[in-house]
């Protein structure tokens, strides 16, 4: 790995935090107000580049998440994902964006983490890939990221499917740096599991969608309650790649899930803001969420819990 040492970047990143969890970025549903209500409350926090429809709003979004932080000397870190897929033209103006906000760390998704890995070290922070299979993690590793986030089997949106325990235990024997455990993880008990297994932090994403502070709309909001575990669908028809989504939504918008087809692979298209039938994503982590809570009561549950696992 880069000079970002493990332990320095996990230093960082738990300064300020009540838990050793990020609140993952969600396409439409994480917009600034998530972020910021995030780390105010003592969670890392990252929110996606893709999701403004122009560069213009995504700088006003990043300007305002800087803003709202710069003050508060307690707030924990955030940080950006970003779509690294070749399809994707809009990565080097937004990379620009980012340099300039100076988030604590950058998530490559669908493609290398080379591609950020001078702009994010040369201010100082760290670039993490998501990964879903050991073969991607040797690539990312090889590339020069500073962490892995290792996207399980039940993780919301982009997903993948290799079990968590062996994922884990694989790649901590040959990548010394980072390890953020993605997957089902909506609770304080699941976070403190992920750590117990070698991962530095979990990736939280599902709880979160109906908070009060997310932009997910109503009808995301509500199919995100009512799932349970068994609601829940991978499949490629969406994107191109597996991802998860609550089978309700996938088929009103009347998605085919009997013949396995998948869509093209084109993220430019995929995330041009187009309207387009909506399939609402969820994870595994679905069953675990009762209804709408601010952020912070949130994140006092998840604290709440992963103290008592932490007592046992």
């Amino acid at each position: 790995m880069s000079s970002n040492s493990r332990e320095a970047l996990v230093s960082k990143l738990r300064r300020n935090s009540r838990i050793p969890a990020i609140l993952a970025p969600m396409y439409r549903v994480t917009g600034p107000e998530l972020v910021i209500a995030g780390c105010k409350a003592g969670m890392v926090s990252a929110i996606p580049t893709q999701t403004p429809r122009s560069l213009a709003e995504l700088e006003s979004w990043l300007q305002t998440i800087a803003t709202g932080l710069a003050s508060d000397q307690n707030a924990a870190e955030w940080g950006v994902s970003m779509v690294a897929h070749s399809t994707y033209t809009r990565f080097e103006d937004e990379l620009a964006l980012v340099e300039i906000a100076r988030p604590s760390f950058v998530v490559t998704a669908l493609g290398s983490p080379r591609r950020a890995l001078d702009v994010v070290h040369g201010y100082g922070g760290a670039v993490f890939a998501d990964v879903s299979s050991a073969r991607l993690a040797r690539k990312a590793a090889d590339a020069g990221a500073d962490g892995l986030i290792l996207v399980c089997g039940g993780a919301g949106g982009q997903t993948g499917s290799a079990n968590p325990f062996a994922f884990v235990e694989e790649v901590r024997s040959f990548f010394d740096g980072v390890v953020v455990l993605a997957g089902a993880i909506a609770t304080g008990h699941a976070v403190r599991a992920s750590e117990i297994m070698g991962a530095d932090f979990a990736y939280v994403g599902t709880h979160f969608i109906p908070s009060s502070e997310s932009r997910a709309s109503e009808e995301h909001r509500r199919a995100v309650i009512e799932a349970s575990l068994d609601d829940i669908v991978s499949t490629s028809a969406v994107t191109g790649t597996p991802a998860t989504f609550t089978r309700q939504s996938l088929e009103s918008a009347g998605y085919d899930l009997t013949n396995g087809a998948a869509a093209p692979v084109d993220f430019a298209a995929a995330f041009d803001g187009a309207p387009r039938p909506r399939a609402y994503a969820a994870g595994h982590g679905a069953g675990a969420v009762d209804g709408v809570r601010s952020v912070a009561q949130i994140v006092d549950e998840l604290e709440s819990e992963y103290r008592t696992a932490l007592a046992r």
